[in-house]
């Protein structure tokens, strides 16, 4: 492999990492909200940085209790699935485009919510470390059915998550069997 060969590999395994490492922030926040681990999403965004999720942008330091005092107050359960991500990197900086499919399970626990959207990500790379400086988000379709379904014999006994670090993906190691919240 000559030099010229070899700075092109460096190039392109830097470019892998970096955008890999975009990827885990974006999924990372998304687990931070789901789990109401405010720690967990405030780590994703710069300290400047600001997240409009609907019709009022928040800082980055306000959005991460918002957002789990909002789902809190609507639903028991709520649920971010990402799908197609593009990612364009132009230096310290990432230019994202993610769907994103969120489900929300009433109070009551009788109807289920999806919405389906996409998050527009504006990332930047300091000292080594990828956060998100500003998120815009769209709710694009959405569709509301009965839930009664977890409550019958074929859910029973399932595990379910939970709204905090007593969640199951905090344990380690997992253990088959073990305890958990179940239906």
């Amino acid at each position: 492999m000559n030099d010229a060969e070899f700075e092109q590999l460096r190039r392109d395994v830097q470019y892998l990492k970096d955008r890999q490492e975009v990827l885990d922030v974006i999924i990372r926040e998304s687990r931070g909200r789901d789990r109401h681990d405010a720690a967990l999403t405030a780590s994703c965004y710069w300290p400047e940085g600001a997240d409009e999720h609907g019709p009022v942008p928040f800082s980055a330091a306000e959005y991460p209790e918002k957002a789990n005092k909002g789902h809190a107050g609507a639903f028991s359960v709520n649920q971010h699935n990402l799908a197609n991500h593009s990612c364009e990197i132009d230096g310290d900086t990432a230019y994202c485009e993610t769907y994103v499919v969120g489900t929300m399970l009433s109070l009551d626990g009788q109807t289920c919510t999806m919405a389906a959207g996409r998050y527009m990500d504006q990332l930047e790379k300091r000292n080594g470390e990828w956060r998100i400086l500003w998120r815009r988000s769209t709710v694009e379709v959405a569709m509301q059915g009965d839930a009664s379904w977890l409550y019958t014999p074929p859910v029973k006994g399932f595990l379910k998550g939970t709204r905090d670090r007593e969640d199951l993906s905090y344990h380690r190691p997992y253990v088959i069997g073990g305890p958990g919240a179940r239906w």
